[in-house]
């Protein structure tokens, strides 16, 4: 099924500088070898088919003449390939040389791009030998046919365009990527000689990534190999593949061979991250140009793609690198902090009122709120710390909730609210004995009227515990624990919550850092019905809805991408493969996608909570949904 995913490739190659004739040979190798992988686009370096380094060579007749010959042998013995092959040359036109990528697909030349930045400074000097393609527009025979030569785009399949640009075009202020990707292009490709010297590995892969990220694009850069001549140079053959701002694929340097790096890129997201950003819309209609409509598809089966060459991230809010990790969750707690602290300044509240449940979201927002009186010079005295224990309180939880007030420094507050739970369901003439939702939301009601009349009487600020995935799922009693003042948690998702209360344990004293560990074991509860008969909690979320790490895959995949549930499917039996069945992974779906819709009239009257990620569910944000939408279409 097509879901937008293309394999790319980017190849250095093992050449001999100024001889097309063994060149071509490892080109063509190279090319049969990524078909074979199911590559459907080849990248190959600047000036591939002759080396770059072949300097007043460039001016011979017989150099020219080898390098033209070369693409058509390349062009006919790749024809029952399918994919498309970009190859560097030098080509003579209108009296100049022209250093050029052929785009080269179905046994033709289909297309000659030339450089447009010709670059002479320091160990440059390409203007001794090559003309700027900048106004370069007209046709090449070769082999007795004409073709074109020009900048442009060419459509390679549906929602898969291809810009292409050489070397120095991307180091200029405004490089031609720039227009080509507001003129449509999605996938941009670099054939490139850039040598080696300190520290340029690192700049080149940083403007490389920088500009996938600019131009929302597939950048696959292909540069020339250690085999060029070493007269004044080196080069490394620096290969990689970006997309969006993040390298997918990185190939080895150095290497004495032919060095060949894939990815499957997927240009549904890009295409839909350029839909939504409505910016780079803006800015096309200032300076992109019309697209070429001159190329049927070059590709029929672009998309047949079985992700080989791509990591399906199942943690897509956590990253796995641990140091990237540990500072994500400082800066998410710095952010929650500081909001809520602006907040408390703003309506001259004495402190904070939270009700502590020994789960890990009211955890979670007490260290929020101990931190954000620190910078509002207040003592963490000034939090009121409420335990509330109701029919499902556990001993753990309960004495968890306790330890943990004590040890930060908080005012504790204990209400047993069972009696009242009690006699208001005698008030609206239910058993108390039928555990049902009434039976459960009373509990979760009866906590929030409290909290909020205790906030009214301390003239303090009831500071929300709910995080993102509770409100994905609707996992919230309305106007109940789905209401507060302020909430800290709210676009924070589940599986991140564990990291940052994780986080906070390993800059805390050692009795706090103890209480905290033992609330990251506790199993996410909301703790409304009856203990089992050993005191142990009885009624576990994620065996009522699902496992969070799915629904939180598949929240990233559905608001911040719109992927399909088909797609999202797809991806998750890729980045769940051995941990989950595809059928479990199907059923707890379409969970996901009917509790999402029927949620919705939940969030759209969410109290005010800050952004810390690339998610967030807020009417007054990110995430506009009619709360009578329709599930049908989706599952």
């Amino acid at each position: 099924m097509n879901f937008g995913f293309i394999r790319l490739a980017s190849a250095s190659l093992k050449l001999k500088v100024a001889n097309p004739s063994y060149n071509k040979k490892e080109i063509i190798k190279a090319a049969k070898q990524a078909a074979l992988n199911g590559a459907k686009l080849l990248v190959t370096p600047e000036l591939s088919v002759t080396g770059y380094t072949c300097a007043d060579l460039f001016f011979s007749s017989a150099l020219l003449d080898s390098a033209q010959n070369a693409l058509v042998d390349i062009a006919r013995s790749t024809a029952k390939l399918d994919m498309v092959l970009l190859v560097g040359a030098p080509i003579r036109y209108a009296n100049s040389i022209y250093n050029c990528c052929a785009v080269i697909s179905g046994g033709s030349i289909v297309k000659l791009i030339p450089k447009t930045y010709i670059a002479n400074y320091t160990e440059f000097y390409e203007k001794r030998w090559f003309a700027s393609g900048a106004d370069c527009c007209g046709t090449v025979m070769i082999n007795g046919e004409e073709v074109e030569i020009g900048q442009g785009t060419i459509p390679l399949a549906e929602g898969a365009v291809l810009g292409v640009e050489i070397c120095e075009d991307l180091w200029v202020a405004v490089p031609p990527s720039s227009t080509l990707a507001l003129s449509g292009a999605n996938i941009i490709c670099n054939l490139s000689a850039s040598d080696e010297a300190v520290s340029k590995e690192s700049y080149r892969r940083s403007l490389v990534k920088n500009q996938s990220a600019r131009c929302i694009c597939a950048y696959v850069y292909a540069g020339a190999s250690v085999f060029e001549s070493t007269t004044d140079l080196v080069f490394s053959g620096a290969t990689m593949i970006c997309e969006n701002g993040s390298v997918v694929a990185e190939g080895e340097r150095f290497m004495r061979e032919n060095v060949i790096t894939y990815a499957d890129v997927d240009v549904e997201k890009l295409n839909f991250e350029r839909r939504k950003n409505m910016s780079f819309a803006d800015n096309a209609q200032v300076f992109g140009e019309e697209a070429s409509d001159d190329f049927e598809f070059l590709l029929e089966n672009a998309f047949e793609n079985d992700l080989s060459y791509r990591f399906v991230d199942a943690y897509p809010f956590v990253p796995g690198d641990e140091s990237k990790r540990i500072e994500r969750c400082r800066e998410i707690f710095n952010i929650q902090a500081s909001a809520l602290a602006k907040r408390i300044e703003h309506v001259n509240s004495k402190g904070c009122v939270i009700g502590i449940s020994g789960g890990l979201d009211s955890t979670l927002a007490l260290l929020v709120a101990q931190k954000a009186m620190k910078l509002v010079g207040k003592s963490s005295e000034n939090i009121l710390g409420v335990t509330m224990p109701g029919f499902g309180t556990t001993d753990r939880t309960y004495t968890n909730a306790l330890k943990l007030i004590e040890s930060i420094g908080a005012t504790p507050m204990e209400i047993d609210i069972k009696n009242a739970c009690i006699g208001h369901m005698n008030d609206i003439g239910h058993n108390p004995d039928i555990k049902d939702i009434t039976y459960e939301n009373t509990q979760a009601r009866e906590r929030t009227q409290i909290l909020f009349d205790l906030a009214n009487k301390h003239g303090c600020l009831l500071v929300g515990t709910g995080d993102l995935s509770e409100l994905a799922m609707g996992w919230c009693t309305y106007n109940g624990d789905h209401m507060s003042m302020y909430g800290v948690n709210a676009s924070v998702p589940k599986t991140l919550v564990r990291y940052l209360v994780a986080y906070v344990a390993t800059v805390s004293d050692e009795k706090t850092r103890e209480v905290l560990i033992d609330v990251l074991d506790t199993p996410v509860s909301p703790e409304l019905l009856p203990p089992d008969e050993n005191g142990e909690i009885a009624q576990k979320t994620e065996e009522n809805i699902g496992p969070y790490e799915l629904h939180d895959f598949f929240l990233h995949c559905f608001v911040r991408y719109g992927f399909s549930k088909d797609k999202t499917a797809f991806l998750a039996e890729k980045a769940f493969e051995g941990k989950y069945s595809d059928e479990v992974i199907k059923k707890w779906l379409e969970v996901f996608v009917k509790r999402f819709f029927i949620s919705q009239f939940k969030r759209s009257c969410v109290p005010d909570s800050p952004k810390v990620g690339s998610v967030s569910l807020s009417p007054r944000g990110d995430w506009r949904m009619p709360s009578d939408a329709v599930f049908d279409d989706f599952i």
